[in-house]
């Protein structure tokens, strides 16, 4: 018991400790708290865990050399380790299975799989003719964006790129590729607002829908869905959706997909 306790009292000790307490917490912590506490949770990219540990490891450091004393009790199980000769069998032992293990990682990381293929979906489904869009009907066909008839259009460019980077960064990517930190935790990726076959082929009244009412609110007939997309109408107003609306198009340049006088989507502006 005495030993445990100068276990964890040692300067060592208490950086493996922490090592250990880091890693459970950016893992473990991050990806299954929030919904222990009613909140969404996402699974975590190993890029972002990596680093996450590089900065815990860098304030580890900090932590054990800011005094010559604990440095010193630091290093000297480090340097028994390393240099005396009682410590031969174990060191030896040490350097063997450090490379294997390394070697085992790396081939773990680049050895093909066969992983089973995602299932079949559509791309852009068909959408319903009007939705429920927070208590009240929206009719869908035939339907503008309301801010291009209102206010000043670069106004309403500032405000959706501030919604935009507020909430929607850190999946479709600071440059609007699909390529944001927690994108590739998801399985279809997020969806690249710069390929010509996305938001360029759809109505802003489509892109609005999908906004609105994210991946639970695909088609069923569709199924089976792994969109993570939250439903963003119990966040964002209807402005507010619309605002975003305009920052992706005006951002990526596209022209949004223009309704025919009849009734159908038009095929000019892609």
């Amino acid at each position: 018991m005495s030993r445990l306790r100068g276990l964890i009292r040692h300067p060592l000790g208490q950086a493996i400790g922490l090592v250990i307490t880091a890693y459970l917490l950016f893992t473990i912590g991050i990806a299954y708290l929030p919904g222990l506490l009613g909140l969404r949770s996402a699974p975590v990219p190993r890029s972002v865990v990596l680093q996450y540990m590089l900065t815990a490891l860098v304030g580890i450091l900090i932590y054990v050399s800011h005094d010559e004393e604990r440095w010193r009790q630091f290093k000297e199980p480090i340097t028994a380790l390393l240099v005396l000769p009682k410590t031969r069998v174990l060191r030896g032992a040490l350097l063997t299975l450090a490379p294997l293990l390394i070697g085992w990682l790396t081939f773990q990381q680049v050895r093909p799989r066969v992983d089973t293929p995602i299932g079949l979906r559509s791309i852009h489904p068909a959408p319903p003719g009007r939705i429920t869009f927070q208590g009240r009907q929206l009719e869908l066909t035939g339907l503008e964006n309301p801010l291009r008839h209102r206010g000043a259009l670069e106004e309403h460019y500032e405000t959706g790129r501030g919604i935009y980077y507020q909430n929607c960064l850190p999946c479709h990517g600071d440059l609007l590729d699909g390529n944001g930190h927690f994108g590739h935790g998801f399985s279809p990726t997020p969806l690249s607002f710069t390929d010509p076959g996305t938001i360029a082929q759809l109505t802003e009244s489509f892109v609005f829908w999908r906004v609105a009412k994210g991946g639970p609110g695909l088609p069923r007939e569709g199924a089976p869905w792994n969109s993570a997309m939250p439903a963003w109408e119990d966040f964002l107003t209807e402005d507010e959706i619309w605002a975003v609306i305009i920052f992706l198009y005006e951002q990526t340049g596209w022209q949004p997909r223009r309704w025919e006088e009849g009734g159908g989507e038009g095929g000019e502006g892609h």
